[in-house]
């Protein structure tokens, strides 16, 4: 049998200290905050995949400040602070300490740092590639990323898209294909980028985040932090492996590794993704 439709969304603003931050909220059963990826992407970039993590709980998405339809003052900071207390502010607001935190690559370093800085108001953590955790392994993954996109199969497809002209003949058509060669290396399979949605990346809230947090590197931090964990991570991700294993390591985290998939095991392995974080997440059963 087929399972029952979800219902419709619920979307909503919250005011927080000079931003308005858009949320939607989908699902009945126990709360899951789910942090989106970045830094500067929208919630719709994990849809609608993460929306199958829906039955048997509600997962409660929002745009980062400054990113996708959450609105901040153009002047103020946009770094890691203004993000962690942003969602210190929701958890409040919606009542949910201690909260379960399923983060995405940004969202799961994301996700550290707020545990970090109030380890009382976390149940539980859900890391799904997260970002490394230390700055050396950040800098390995552009290295990796820099390398799959001067990949001759990439460099002829963005000379073809040039040769095309689609940029003044067909604008829209220009921007799915430009959009789906710059996150070709984050997927196992390159075409894969193809069937994705294009979507906007902030780039001063991307460019905050990182210069705010330097040459950073929580591991001694980590070491201290106790709270039960899972880590999801794609063979194939240019995120190295190793920097999941290192961070598995110090939160004593249960390692998934996906052996099809790159930093979007999601879109790559959406069923065994589903089963792996519904097996994690809390939930009531539901009849089917």
């Amino acid at each position: 049998m087929n399972a029952t439709p979800l219902p419709a969304p619920k979307t909503d603003h919250v005011d927080v200290r000079g931003a308005s931050l858009f949320t939607r909220a989908v699902g009945t059963g126990p709360d899951v905050i789910v942090l989106h990826g970045g830094p500067g992407a929208p919630h719709t970039s994990l849809l609608p995949q993460f929306d199958r993590l829906a039955r048997g709980r509600s997962l409660r998405f929002y745009d980062q400040r400054g990113c996708g339809r959450s609105q901040a003052d153009p002047h103020a900071p946009l770094g890691w602070q203004q993000h962690v207390a942003d969602l210190e502010h929701l958890i409040a607001t919606w009542d949910l300490a201690p909260a379960t935190v399923l983060g995405y690559s940004w969202g799961g370093l994301l996700s550290m740092l707020f545990a970090l800085a109030y380890p009382d108001r976390v149940r539980r953590l859900a890391l799904v590639c997260p970002a490394p955790v230390r700055a050396v392994e950040r800098r390995a993954f552009e290295r990796r990323f820099a390398e799959r996109l001067r990949r001759p199969s990439l460099v002829e497809r963005q000379r073809a898209l040039q040769r095309a002209d689609l940029r003044h003949r067909d604008p829209e058509r220009y921007r799915r294909h430009a959009f789906a060669i710059s996150i070709a290396p984050y997927f196992k399979d390159p075409t894969g980028a193809d069937h994705v949605p294009p979507f906007v990346v902030a780039q001063r809230v991307r460019e905050s985040v990182w210069r705010s947090l330097g040459d950073y590197d929580l591991s001694d931090d980590l070491r201290r932090l106790s709270v039960p964990t899972l880590i999801v991570h794609g063979r194939h991700d240019p995120i190295p492996l190793s920097a999941a294993r290192h961070t598995a390591s110090l939160l004593d985290a249960r390692l998934e590794i996906f052996e099809h998939s790159g930093h979007v095991p999601f879109i790559e392995e959406p069923d065994r993704f589903t089963e792996v974080l519904d097996g994690f997440l809390p939930k009531v059963e539901q009849d089917e």
